[in-house]
C-alpha cells in the first residue's frame, strides 16, 4: 500500500510540474505576489535617489569651484570694470511763476524781469549714471533736458536728452583726489561744497546755486583737491572754446578754493576764478575742425550760460586779437543753527570791478519730515559803461515733502530795481527724486 501511495504522489508531481511547464510557455512566467508597504524596500529607494541628488549637487559645486578660482586667479589682471557698482539717479525740476508787474509801461518786459530776478521757469530734467572704479575711483556720465521760455512766455525752448557732463574722480589718498572733466565742466564741479547736490535749491537762481561763478560752464576742466585737518584747498584749470559771429578763440580759466572749518559748525570759503580769453581772426568754416568734443557739447548743451566772445568793435584785423583777462572773487559762509536748520551768506566781486557786487543771505529748514521752510535776501550793484543800477530782492517759500522723493516749495518773491518796486511773482517748484 505504501508503495502504491508514493508511486501516486510521484505521479502528481510530475503531472503538476508538466502542467506548469506548459502553462509557463504559453502564459509567460508566474509573477510574484505583490509586496505591500515594505519598509526595507522603501528604504533601498530612498537612498539610491539621495545618492543620485547628492551626486548632481556634488558636480554643481565642482563647476562652481572652478568658476571662482578662475575670477580669483585674474581679479587683478582683468578690466577695471570687473567690480563695478553702478548707480542710476534721476531728477525732475518744475518752476512756474505767476508775476505781476508793478509798472505798466513795462508789462512787455516781464521775461526780462523774470531772468533779472533769476526766475527760471520751465522743467529740467538730469540723469546720472555713477560707476564705482577701482574700489575708490568714480566714472559719472550726467544727461539733461529741459523746456524753458524764451523772449516770450508763451514762446517755449524744447530740448531732447543730451549729455552734459563726463566726470572722473580719482581718490589717490585720504587728504589728495583728482577729477578731469573732458565734457561740461563747471567750477561747481571741482569746488567744495557743504551741498553738492541740488535738493537744496530755493526759488530763484540767487538761492539755490550760490555765487554765480560756481555755475560758470567752462568746457574742460582738470583739478586737485587736498585736505588737511581743518583746511581744504582746491585747484583746477578749465580750458573752453568760444565762438562769436565770425571769430573762433579759446577761453583759459583758473579756479581756486580755501575752505577753513570755524568753531560752532560753521565754514568760510575763499573762490576766485581768473579767465583769459582769447580770440582768433580766422572765419567760423576754417577753424570749426579744431574743436573737440567738449566744446560741441557746450554750445549744444541746455544748460550752457557762458556767452560767446565777440571781439570790440573797431579792432583791427590781426591773427589773434587778445582780450584782457578778468576775474571774479567770492567770499561764502555757512553755519548750521542746529541739524536742521542752516544760515549762509556769499558775495562776490564780478570782473575785478568793486562797482559790480552780487550778495545774498538765505535762512533755509531743509527737513526731510513733512514741512519745511526758506527765507532769502540778494542783491546787487552793477555798472555798464555810464549807466549803473542796482537791484533787492526777497523769497520766502514753503517746502512740503510728499514722501522721500517729491517736495512741492509754493512761494513768493517780490524784485525791487533801484529802490522802486518792479515785479512781484507766485512761484511753484517741485521737485521729484529717483
Amino acid at each position: 500500500m505504501e508503495a502504491k501511495a508514493f508511486a501516486a504522489d510521484k505521479f502528481k508531481a510530475l503531472t503538476k510540474s508538466t502542467q506548469d511547464f506548459f502553462d509557463s510557455l504559453i502564459h509567460g512566467p508566474p509573477k510574484p505576489p505583490p509586496r505591500r508597504n515594505n519598509p526595507i524596500a522603501i528604504l533601498k529607494r530612498l537612498q539610491r535617489e539621495a545618492f543620485s541628488d547628492l551626486m548632481k549637487l556634488r558636480d554643481r559645486q565642482d563647476k562652481v569651484e572652478k568658476i571662482v578660482s578662475l575670477y580669483g586667479t585674474s581679479r587683478g589682471k582683468g578690466s577695471p570694470f570687473q567690480e563695478a557698482n553702478t548707480l542710476i539717479r534721476g531728477e525732475f525740476d518744475h518752476l512756474g511763476a505767476l508775476s505781476f508787474m508793478h509798472n505798466d509801461d513795462e508789462s512787455h518786459q516781464e521775461s526780462e524781469a523774470l531772468s533779472q530776478a533769476g526766475i527760471l521757469t520751465g522743467i529740467k530734467s538730469r540723469f546720472s549714471v555713477e560707476t564705482t572704479v577701482r574700489e575708490n575711483d568714480t566714472l559719472v556720465a550726467e544727461f539733461v533736458a529741459s523746456e524753458k521760455h524764451k523772449n516770450d512766455l508763451s514762446d517755449l525752448s524744447e530740448c531732447s536728452l543730451s549729455l552734459a557732463k563726463v566726470a572722473y574722480t580719482a581718490n589717490v589718498s585720504d587728504w589728495l583726489s583728482a577729477i578731469a572733466i573732458p565734457v561740461g565742466a563747471q567750477c561747481r564741479d571741482v569746488a567744495v561744497l557743504t551741498n553738492p547736490s541740488h535738493q537744496g535749491k530755493g526759488l530763484t537762481h540767487f538761492s539755490s546755486f550760490g555765487p554765480p561763478l560756481l555755475n560758470e560752464r567752462n568746457g574742460s576742466a582738470i583739478g586737485l583737491m587736498v585736505k588737511k585737518s581743518n583746511v581744504v584747498a582746491s585747484l583746477a584749470q578749465f580750458v573752453s572754446g568760444q565762438v562769436g559771429s565770425s571769430r573762433v578763440g579759446r577761453c583759459f580759466s583758473t579756479f581756486g578754493q580755501v575752505v577753513c572749518q570755524l568753531p560752532a559748525r560753521t565754514k568760510l570759503s575763499l573762490l576766485g576764478l581768473h579767465q583769459a580769453p582769447k580770440l582768433s581772426s580766422e572765419h567760423v568754416n576754417h577753424v570749426a575742425s579744431n574743436f573737440g568734443l567738449g566744446d560741441l557739447i557746450q554750445h549744444l548743451s541746455p544748460e550752457t550760460t557762458v556767452e560767446a566772445y565777440t571781439p570790440p568793435l573797431g579792432t583791427s584785423s590781426q591773427e589773434n586779437v587778445s582780450i584782457g583777462p578778468t576775474g571774479s572773487i567770492a567770499l561764502m559762509l555757512e553755519s548750521e543753527i542746529d541739524e536742521i536748520t542752516k544760515i549762509g551768506g556769499w558775495i562776490e566781486m564780478k570782473h575785478s570791478n568793486p562797482k559790480n557786487l552780487e550778495w545774498a543771505v538765505t535762512v533755509s529748514d531743509d527737513s526731510e519730515d513733512s514741512f519745511g521752510w526758506g527765507v532769502s535776501l540778494n542783491g546787487g550793484l552793477g555798472v555798464e559803461g555810464p549807466q549803473s543800477w542796482n537791484h533787492f530782492q526777497v523769497e520766502s517759500y514753503l517746502k512740503l515733502n510728499l514722501g522721500k522723493r517729491l517736495s512741492v516749495k509754493p512761494g513768493i518773491t517780490t524784485h525791487l530795481m533801484d529802490g522802486k518796486p518792479r515785479m512781484t511773482a507766485l512761484m511753484l517748484r517741485s521737485n521729484w527724486f529717483l
